[in-house]
């Protein structure tokens, strides 16, 4: 597992790659802020980011927000902070696990496990998700040209759906994509 670290102190830092390394992990790179987090994340591809902060602040967030937009990755939080306030902060930028009160070594690789599951499963249901949400335009589309059609032509729906199909195949085009052409004659 590649990981990419964002920690501005040494003293936790030096705890925390030995962990990281005996957990089985290679590290990517280190980083003191998350200013450059999506380039890097972008460059490195890692497997997983971890950020380790006495408390998430608005920058972190900010570039947290930015990097998950354009290259989302698992992003594991070490704090001090277990405010409900930054809790729902961390988790609205992306943050995938939130772990309050130290680095335990023998947790480690657990954690970071999970963190990449999650973020998998949250993935496949966003994939989900953007899928229903085209065939739902796409539907919407279909029946405003058939519609459209009927008005036009008089024939029924299941004649001017058979009509439409044998058009796309005809064409080797998407149902969706043959609505769109008679939507755009009007």
């Amino acid at each position: 597992m590649r990981v990419l670290i964002v920690e501005n102190q040494p003293e936790r830092l030096a705890l925390l790659m030995p962990a990281l390394e005996a957990a089985g992990c290679v590290i990517a790179a280190t980083l003191n802020s998350a200013s450059s987090l999506g380039a890097q994340i972008r460059t490195l591809r890692p497997d997983v980011v971890i950020i380790a902060q006495d408390s998430p602040d608005r920058d972190t967030l900010a570039h947290l927000c930015v990097a998950n937009q354009d290259c989302p990755r698992p992003i594991v939080m070490f704090t001090g902070d277990s405010s409900a306030e930054s809790i729902r902060a961390a988790t609205q930028a992306g943050v995938t696990s939130y772990v309050v009160d130290g680095i335990d070594p023998a947790r480690l690789r657990p954690i970071l496990d999970v963190a990449v599951l999650r973020f998998e499963a949250f993935q496949t249901l966003h994939g989900q998700l953007e899928q229903a949400r085209l065939e739902l335009v796409e539907r919407r589309l279909i029946d405003q040209a058939k519609a459209l059609l009927i008005k036009q032509t008089g024939a029924s729906e299941p004649e001017v759906y058979r009509e439409m199909r044998r058009t796309a195949m005809d064409r080797g085009m998407k149902l969706a994509d043959v609505a769109r052409q008679i939507l755009q004659k009007i």
